[in-house]
């Protein structure tokens, strides 16, 4: 079945839309370059990253707790700790409260990447991108995000 014609105006939005898409998605990837190169310096995979960012934004946690919390098996995160535990990135400890339960904690090391370093590294590039720009291109790129951020927000209220 034939899809129906676009008119003109249509075209045109859609053609406007795909643009924005592409420069967002460009603009996303050129942020996430020093932290992904970061982590491929480290070696670590997405799974790894996620259950290292789950530890450090608790005070610990059980495997259970911990599987849920990154959604993904109870033996897969085992395999995951395992690993992380070998290159000394992770530790578990005996459970002050329960002691048959173990208690997985990020090292310091990669408690103060993730806290310190790592949000560092995500605005670096657009902290640098910034300082290039005059005042007024700064007003200009806010004043285009925050409308088109007010534009899509209005358009997913109506929906």
């Amino acid at each position: 079945m034939k899809s129906p014609r676009l008119s003109a105006t249509d075209e045109s939005l859609l053609k406007l839309a795909q643009e924005v898409d592409q420069h967002l998605s460009v603009i996303r990837q050129k942020l996430r370059e020093p932290l992904e190169t970061e982590f491929a310096r480290g070696g670590l995979t997405g799974p790894q990253r996620m259950v290292m960012q789950a530890l450090v934004q608790s005070q610990g946690l059980s495997l259970k707790q911990l599987s849920a919390q990154v959604s993904l098996a109870h033996s897969t995160v085992s395999g995951i700790v395992d690993r992380l535990q070998a290159r000394g990135m992770v530790s578990r400890q005996k459970d002050e409260a329960d002691g048959r339960a173990t208690v997985i904690t990020p090292s310091t090391q990669v408690r103060e990447f993730l806290t310190d370093r790592m949000p560092e590294l995500a605005i670096s590039p657009l902290k640098e991108a910034l300082r290039r720009a005059s005042e007024s291109e700064k007003a200009t790129v806010l004043r285009g995000l925050r409308k088109l951020r007010a534009l899509i927000e209005i358009s997913r209220s109506k929906s």
